[in-house]
């Protein structure tokens, strides 16, 4: 059997083609594959994605978030406000849902080491259960 990559399929209300270059703009090495009216096959940083045209069916919703690991407060503000643009919405703990209704979680890399630590963990959840975007410096300070 011959194994063929997994990638997701996005429902859009007719806007499949617009959240591609939307995200295209954002992610590093990223474009447009190809594009049939009804499907927008495209790439995110090397990753493959589908956009479908499916009509006003189906909404985005919390179940399915893009995970986004940062290396610096650089990265986390950059994917921050850039996902946001043009009517996107803040949530708490590093999630946000961008103007297409999809959700994302932006945090630093750092704190999958930190929710490993046993007496850090702790400290951890009660800093960033306080923030809506992340803050390196202040996750860091509090679990020293």
């Amino acid at each position: 059997m011959i194994t063929k990559p997994i990638f997701p399929c996005l429902w859009y209300d007719g806007k499949a083609r617009e959240a591609a270059e939307f995200y295209c703009e954002i992610f590093p090495n990223s474009k447009i594959l190809s594009d049939n009216g009804m499907v927008v096959k495209f790439e995110l940083n090397g990753r493959e994605f589908m956009g479908l045209n499916g009509g006003p069916n189906f909404k985005f919703d919390e179940a399915v978030s893009f995970c986004i690991e940062c290396e610096t407060q650089e990265e986390i503000d950059y994917y921050w406000k850039n996902l946001l643009k043009d009517g996107g919405e803040e949530k708490v703990c590093g999630w946000l849902k961008d103007k297409f209704g999809m959700c994302w979680q932006v945090y630093p890399k750092a704190l999958i080491n930190i929710m490993s630590n046993p007496e850090k963990a702790p400290k951890a959840v009660a800093a960033f259960q306080k923030m809506i975007k992340f803050d390196l410096e202040e996750l860091l300070k509090a679990v020293e």
